[in-house]
């Protein structure tokens, strides 16, 4: 299957995980596009002073793939900057945030796979 940028789906969600703001999810495909169990494959864009609240991920794994812009991951209850480039993986009943601390939209490709 091909999605065409123009065709990917789009919704915003205001105050994500009890995050401040509003974070815009762009999916490249929905989880019943997809075989296998997983439960997200998108784009998030976060803009300045935004983010995702934390929130733990039992039974299924979360990669974060940063693509632009820069910002804080707290993960293990360390906060880590994070900027383009840098890879997170959290899983196995841990829980993350991530803020954007720039001055530009950061950008994360995310995908949830499931056990």
């Amino acid at each position: 299957m091909i999605k065409k940028n123009t065709e990917r789906e789009t919704e915003v969600r205001k105050e994500m995980r009890g995050g401040a703001g509003e974070v815009t999810i762009r999916h490249y495909f929905k989880k019943d596009e997809i075989k296998a169990k997983c439960r997200l494959c998108a784009e998030l864009i976060i803009p300045p002073g935004a983010g995702v609240g934390l929130h733990e991920h039992a039974g299924e794994d979360e990669v974060f793939l940063v693509q632009k812009g820069k910002g804080i991951i707290t993960d293990g209850g360390k906060d880590i900057e994070v900027e383009a480039g840098d890879s997170i993986l959290t899983g196995n009943g841990a829980s993350h945030s991530v803020r954007n601390t720039g001055d530009a939209d950061l950008v994360i490709t995310a995908v949830i796979m499931q056990y």
